[in-house]
């Protein structure tokens, strides 16, 4: 245990979309009052972690100025978020032997809460669950989530066995806990999927505090 009362937790930042909504490229590379998204992003896990790898694919050069590893998916033809959440799950693995829980966040909420690992961590001890979602407004977040690191060999065989890349659907096979947050004065879990949202993440970000 750590000194907030839970367990080691390294967090993934998942980057890894193709962003076609907002023309291509890489949407947590979009700034927000003149700071990338990744970079909110990091700010806010940062504290809660036990250290931060980004899920990318392609030239992770790019990413160079943030300072962290860098892991690519290794499943064909971009299986979506899952795939992320896998590769997040085998680097930990290999690079973090004992660690039993992974956080995954998408690196395009550049919001999230600042007790986002902690009261996830207590859904899943007060329900004995597998897998802690977050969840808003009524609806669930399944990328934002903590993972048991065991949970690595079911999401491969969904992936590469059954062809299925439902996250919503595939966390429901699991012992799930949820936690919520409120949505005002705005949604923890906001995030910039086309040109226009960046507009109104700006406007929240002065809410938030810049």
């Amino acid at each position: 245990m750590i000194e907030n009362g839970y367990p080691p937790t390294p967090g993934v930042i998942l980057a890894g979309g193709l962003a076609r909504r907002m023309g291509g490229g890489d949407k947590p590379m979009r700034l927000i009052a003149g700071r990338p998204i990744l970079e909110r992003v990091i700010d806010r896990l940062a504290p809660q972690c036990d250290g931060l790898v980004l899920n990318a694919n392609g030239d992770p050069a790019r990413f160079k100025a943030f300072g962290l590893p860098v892991v690519s998916d290794d499943v064909a033809d971009f299986p979506g978020p899952l795939a992320g959440v896998l590769a997040g799950l085998e680097w930990a693995v290999v690079n973090r032997p004992g660690v039993q829980y992974v956080l995954t966040a998408a690196g395009d909420c550049p919001f999230l809460p600042r007790d986002l690992v902690s009261r996830l961590h207590q859904a899943r001890r007060d329900n004995d669950a597998e897998i802690a979602v977050a969840e808003s407004g009524g609806q669930m977040h399944p990328i934002i989530a903590i993972w048991n690191v065991e949970i690595r060999h079911a999401i491969r065989h969904a992936l590469t066995v059954e062809d299925f890349r439902k996250a919503h659907a595939f966390v429901r096979r699991f012992r799930l806990a949820q936690a919520s947050w409120p949505t005002e004065p705005l949604d923890p879990f906001f995030n910039a999927n086309q040109a226009d949202d960046l507009a109104e993440a700006t406007r929240l970000a002065a809410l938030d505090g810049g």
